[in-house]
């Protein structure tokens, strides 16, 4: 490294690059995918590449998989920025040191890939039943090697483990078609798995595609609803989430635009996005910019107090960076980006809640969506849903989705429970993919509610 450290210092002083920023990466990867019982894909990986980005008022940025070709890399990020020459600023900020690695109690690394494929065969078969049409199980861990240095000194080395497990059937009968999923996932090794409770789930996965054939088509209008921990959090992920990441409000993408320290939510609701949570689908130590993760509280008792930055947009809105720079990999610059993101518990239960309702629906699971964060309008999909009449849950409603403006239902929300749960991974898409986690306890609001058909 000391070589790629000398090679920057020279070449940025041979192009006049005042800044710039250096990330070696290794990943060790596994994947394997099951269809039906059919081995789709196996494969065990190691990847090792450089990414690089060099300021000039404007970024340049290159990288390459073989690091015989680093100084190329660095050389040609450099000549962008020097030709791209702009009048951006970004932060900079003082030298950081440090190493920081996120310990598995068993690494994955130490467990055979056939072990692996025993999991992955064990789950197809548990999921097997009468009326199960298809089956696919997926799982997949990365251990995460990282060397980031820039031109202010600062020589960061991390490590992340980060492991995913998912699991989906789809149910015929009824002259119905019904899917139901589960994943499992965060920073953490094998002992995630051995954790899992694998018979209860897969039942639980295979019965709930089961019922929904039989459930029947939901009502359409305004209503209250009780969304639970899942949805919740896909809602404050899409709905809330994008619209406080900076470079949206930077784009005039964002309804949250100058907003800040105004009143968007009631006073009761407090939301949170946190990388440092133990164990998390989204948590790391330092983001792909080098600056530290940290918890930030984007609303604080119904007030916007916070939107997500890197270096940037902190520099272009007068904030601090708050470590929210997250590339997909090597070969991708950063971009503002969520980790953990959640609603803060009240002190509603969810018996409490329920008897609120007079005739509404009680709201279950991510079947995905859309969101305009411009216009603040979104439609999301639910797993599931039951009606609830006169503070009782009634019949099951199946394909229903739920509607509406992002600020409406946040003005809406009338109890918040608490039950927190944040154990929803997966991966967050904008025009590169990085890992993430989202949750919250039961809510109770309004909004339109309608059929997904």
């Amino acid at each position: 490294m000391e070589d790629l450290l000398r090679t920057a210092e020279e070449l940025a002083g041979r192009y006049g690059i005042l800044y710039y920023e250096i990330r070696v990466t290794r990943v060790t990867a596994s994947h394997l995918t099951m269809q039906n019982g059919q081995l789709e894909e196996l494969g065990v990986n190691t990847e090792v590449g450089i990414g690089v980005r060099a300021f000039n008022g404007a970024w340049g940025f290159s990288s390459a998989n073989d690091m015989s070709r680093a100084r190329d890399a660095i050389e040609t990020a450099m000549k962008i920025a020097k030709l791209s020459k702009g009048d951006s600023r970004i932060y900079l900020g003082d030298p950081v040191r440090d190493r920081a690695e996120i310990r598995p109690k068993r690494s994955f690394l130490d467990v055979d890939i056939e072990d692996k494929l025993a999991l992955v065969k064990e789950i197809d078969s548990l999921l097997r039943g009468d009326g199960i049409s298809n089956r696919s199980v997926y799982y997949g861990d990365g251990l995460k090697e990282s060397f980031y240095f820039n031109s202010l000194g600062s020589e960061i080395e991390t490590v992340v483990p980060r492991l995913r497990l998912s699991f989906s059937v789809t149910a015929r009968g009824n002259g119905e078609m019904q899917s139901y999923w589960k994943s499992f996932g965060g920073t953490a090794g094998w002992e995630l798995v051995e954790r899992m409770d694998l018979s209860r789930w897969t039942s639980f996965v295979r019965e709930k595609a089961i019922s929904l054939l039989h459930a029947q088509s939901p009502p359409s209008g305004e209503f209250d609803i009780i969304i639970d921990p899942e949805l919740t959090g896909v809602f404050i992920h899409e709905a809330l989430g994008h619209a406080v990441e900076a470079d949206s409000v930077k784009n005039g993408d964002s309804i949250l635009a100058g907003k800040l320290g105004e009143r968007i939510a009631v006073e009761g609701l407090t939301v949170v996005d946190d990388p440092t949570l133990p164990g998390k689908f989204g948590s790391y130590v330092y983001d792909d910019e080098g600056i530290k993760a940290k918890r930030v509280e984007i609303i604080k008792n119904g007030v916007l107090v916070n939107y997500l930055t890197d270096r940037e947009t902190s520099a272009l809105l007068g904030l601090e960076p708050n470590g929210h720079g997250r590339a997909q990999g090597y070969s991708y610059q950063p971009l503002v980006r969520m980790s953990n993101t959640y609603v803060e518990p009240g002190d509603w239960s969810f018996e409490e809640m329920v008897e609120e309702v007079k005739n509404g629906l009680y709201m279950i699971g991510d079947k995905g969506g859309e969101v305009d964060t411009a216009n603040g309008t979104f439609t999301f999909g639910a797993k599931e849903g039951y009606i609830i009449e006169n503070g009782e849950i009634k019949a099951q409603v199946r394909d229903v989705a739920l509607s509406g403006g992002i600020l409406d239902v946040l003005k809406n929300i009338r109890a918040i429970g608490n039950d927190l749960r944040i154990e929803f991974p997966g991966y967050c898409g904008k025009g590169q993919w990085v890992p993430v986690d989202d949750g919250g306890p039961h809510v109770l609001t309004r909004a339109l509610v309608g059929g997904l058909r």
